[in-house]
Order: C-alpha cells, then structure tokens, then sequence
C-alpha cells in the first residue's frame, strides 16, 4: 500500500500541483485547505492513514507554526516537511525547532521535493525501528510495535491483549517463522510484568543431558563437571517471563520438573537440598500437534492441559499476504541500515511477485530474502531481479537481466560475440572426456600445458567461461548460475578477459 501525504496548503492551485506532483512519485495523497482541517484530520482516525506532512507555514486561519506545536502537544510522530515562499535562514531554523524535519522553498522542484519526501520518510522508518529494537531489549515491547495491517492478526492481538492483563499460561501455537516470539514479547510488554526480565529457552536446541541444568540449575559439585553453581533459566526469569519455545520437544523427565514448577511456584536445583521459590510468567510456543503427541506418549496430557489454558493460534504468512508490503519495507530499512547501503522500497511489480509467492517458510523467509536482496542490489529500488529465488516459484514474472556496465550498445540478456564454441577465436582448450548420458558433446577443461606444467588458474577460469557460453548458447542467467557466480560478477569476468557481450541481432 502506497504511503499517504498530508498537503495543507490554502491555495488551490498549489495544492492541485502537488497532488499531481506527489502521485507521480508513487504517494497517495489527502488534502487540507488550512490548519484547522490538518488538525482535524491528525486528531481523527484518518491519521492511522498519513505517512508524512507537507505544511505550509503561511496561512490565513491557524498557521504553520501552530500546527507544528499542536502536533507536538498530541505526539503525532508523522515527519513534517513544511514549505514557505519566504527562505530565510531563520524562517527554516524556526521550523526546524518546532518539530519539522526538513524546509523547501516554493516553488520547489519535483527534484527537491522527490528527495525531501524520501529522506523524511527513511529517517521516520529508521527512527520507528530504532525505537522498536530499543524496546524490544527493554522488555516494553506491545502489540503497537507489530507490523501488522491486516485482518487475519487482528484476532490473535485482540487475545494476546486479554492475556496481558492476567497471569495466565499462554500457548502460542503455529508454524515455525510466523513469529510466535514476538506475540510473546507484546504479551509482556503490556502486562504488569513489562521491564522484566524476558527468559527464552528453545527447547528443541538444548541436549537432552542438560536440560534439566539449564532449566532448574545446580549446586557446585551436583555431578561430574558441575565446577561452579549455575543459575537455572526459571530463576533467572524470576518476577519476569520464561518463554519456552518448541515446547513439545522437551524430554518426558524435564516434562515432570516442569509440571511442578508450574504448580508449586518452585524448582529444584540439581544438587540443592531444598527448593527454590520462583515467580515466573510462563509463556510456551509450538509448531506441533500438540494433541497427536499427547495421544503417541511423547509429552504429558496433565502438561499439555496446565501449558493450553489459553491458547492463541498465529496464521501463516500465507493467510495475511497483505502483511507483506509493511513487513517487506520493515526488513528493507533494517537491512539497508545495517549494510550501509541506500535502498529506498521495492517497485510494484517486485511486491506484486513477494504478494504472488506461497512463503512456506513464512515471516523468517521473507526476512532473510529481504536480506539476501538488499545484499545484491545495485539500485534504490528493489525489482524482481534481486528475487530469482522467488521469481523461478511464481508463473507470470520473468527476470530482466541488467546491462553490463560501461557497455551501453550491449545486449546483457544474450551473449554472441566470439569464443563460442566451434568458433576460432580464443576457444576453450579443450580435453575428450568419457561419455555421458546429458545429451551434450562429452569435452572438458583442458588443466595441463604440452609439458606437463599445471595451467594458470586465470586461463583455467577463462576457458571455463568461455565453455558455459557455448554451452548455454549466451544467455547470461543460466551461465551465471550454472557457474555459481552473480551477473555482475560475470560481467567483470568476462572484460578481464577480454570478452565483451555484443547486441543480439537475431
């Protein structure tokens, strides 16, 4: 979904421009005749709706300035960008204190607006996700901080909230990357345990032969190895949460332990000659039938049924596509932060191929292709070159391959220059090799000189691209991937050695 921005301006033709300006640029756009109607509309629900604000200080009802610190009296966190026919240094130091986050002077160019509006909105996006890791750690995360736009989590927020306000056991449930965690942390994070501590202990990654030390702890000396005491995840958890995560993997023995711990408020130490009080919150999360291994003997039904008293199920990623833009662009600031590189969003037809995908491996997966493109991108917009991944899973989108740098005549898609094979410039020096059952000549590398010397590595390497060019008769894609390389590095490649990819005129 497109962001929206606020124009409050009280001249109708300079508000008419600057719809059409900011439509062309990829916004949606509401409209304010003066301060008043901005007010209005930042204090009514439709400011759910605005992304940024463009605000002209100059106006006859209630000015720039003023809205600016009414803004501020109500915490309205959309970024402002205001715009004055007057440029004067102290017009724009004065914005700049009472909240604005940058100044144009009208008439402003398409240029200067494109960059302000995107600047303005990647700071804002840098500063909520600043803001949402901050609180993460802090343990004050809540159910606002969700990135979640759609109707299909609504349920699960509207129950993780009532659990919030009690001390009951949560079982969240659902398929592994849907992020169960998080719905956890917001239960903390609203509930009179927020600030807390936040224990999480996955189950399925401790081994079997210490679990029950890392869950309860133990006393110096409880078993061979045991050098000093140990603080068990339960009291470490004391007067916070303990988050068990893949539950249904803990062992039958630590299933026992826990089952006490839950109903006396205490845990014995390995070793310990008494018990120890805890106080605790106690969250789990699965992926599994927890029924079917109740019913197989693999976890304990009084368990199951002092863990399932209230229950959240969390769909998958499929169920809520229309999560994807937020959670996408969510990812892509993150990224584009931690990798130091300047990626501003994805172009419609990339997130119509990410809304077009199944994502069975759910919020994890779209994360980590987030990453992996933000990773090979060479622009500011991601397309669906940087999804071959998820492009090859989904019919109806194709892969443009990019033009070779420094070489504008060229056509990237298709190589036919020379040194293809049965060509005689610089062909491969090949060797016979025994027959296969491929379809393909049998021919390989050759990597021995006449006298018996190992051949160059750069020669072996040019010859071997030289190969992959006839073999895959130019296409640049299936020779990229075939040698396990990306295009751009193809293309560097392919000028050290002198080869330079030639228009198609087939």
């Amino acid at each position: 979904m497109p962001q929206c921005v606020l124009i409050v301006d009280d001249d109708p033709a300079q508000r008419r421009i600057l719809c059409e300006a900011i439509k062309r640029l990829g916004f949606e756009t509401k409209v304010a005749d003066g301060g008043k109607q901005a007010i209005s509309i930042m204090e009514s629900s439709e400011k759910e709706q605005i992304s940024l604000i463009l605000l002209d200080l100059v106006m006859p009802d209630i000015d720039g300035h003023a809205v600016l610190e009414h803004l501020k009296k109500i915490n309205a966190s959309q970024p402002v960008i205001v715009q004055t026919a007057n440029g004067s240094i102290d017009i724009a130091i004065a914005a700049m204190r009472a909240g604005a986050s940058d100044f144009v002077v009208k008439p402003v160019s398409l240029e200067r607006l494109e960059v302000s509006l995107k600047n303005a909105m990647k700071i804002e996006a840098l500063t909520v996700e600043i803001s949402r890791i901050k609180r993460k750690n802090e343990g004050t995360m809540t159910f606002d901080n969700l990135i979640s736009s759609g109707k299909n989590l609504s349920r699960v927020i509207e129950l993780g909230r009532r659990a919030a306000s009690s001390n009951i056991p949560v079982l969240i449930e659902g398929e592994s990357g849907v992020g169960k965690e998080m719905i956890a942390r917001a239960v903390q994070g609203e509930s009179e345990r927020q600030g807390k501590p936040f224990i999480t202990v996955n189950c399925g990654a401790i081994p079997e032969n210490l679990i029950e030390s890392i869950l309860f702890g133990h006393e110096k000396g409880a078993f061979t190895g045991a050098t000093e005491k140990r603080t068990g995840k339960f009291e470490e958890a004391n007067g916070g949460t303990l988050f068990l995560d893949e539950v249904g993997e803990l062992p039958l023995d630590a299933q026992v332990k826990l089952l006490r711990a839950l109903q006396e408020g205490e845990v014995d130490p390995v070793g310990a000659k008494r018990p120890v009080k805890v106080d605790f919150r106690l969250i789990s999360a699965t992926n599994k039938d927890m029924i079917k291994l109740v019913k197989e003997g693999k976890f304990r039904e009084d368990l199951y049924y002092r863990l399932n008293v209230f229950p959240i199920m969390v769909p998958p990623l499929n169920q809520r596509i229309e999560d994807v833009a937020d959670l996408a662009n969510h990812f892509i600031v993150r990224f584009a932060s931690e990798e130091g590189k300047k990626i501003t969003g994805l172009d419609p037809q990339a997130l119509k191929l990410l809304q077009s995908y199944d994502w069975p491996g759910n919020v994890r997966q779209l994360e980590n292709t987030i990453f992996r493109a933000v990773v090979l991108a060479d622009t500011p917009i991601l397309t669906i070159n940087e999804f071959p991944q998820i492009a090859s899973h989904v019919e109806g989108f194709e892969l443009e391959i990019p033009s070779l740098p420094a070489t504008p005549e060229s056509d990237s898609s298709v190589y036919t220059g020379p040194a293809m094979i049965g060509e005689e410039e610089e062909a491969p020096q090949m060797v016979a090799m025994q027959e296969t059952n491929t379809g393909h000549p049998p021919v390989g590398i050759r990597v021995m000189t006449d006298a018996g010397d190992i051949r160059a590595l750069e020669a072996v390497e040019a010859d071997m691209i030289r190969l992959a060019l006839g073999r895959y008769r130019g296409h640049m894609t299936d020779i990229a991937k075939h040698l396990g390389i990306g295009r751009s590095t193809l293309y560097r490649k392919m000028r050290e050695i002198g080869l330079q990819p030639k228009t198609n005129e087939s």
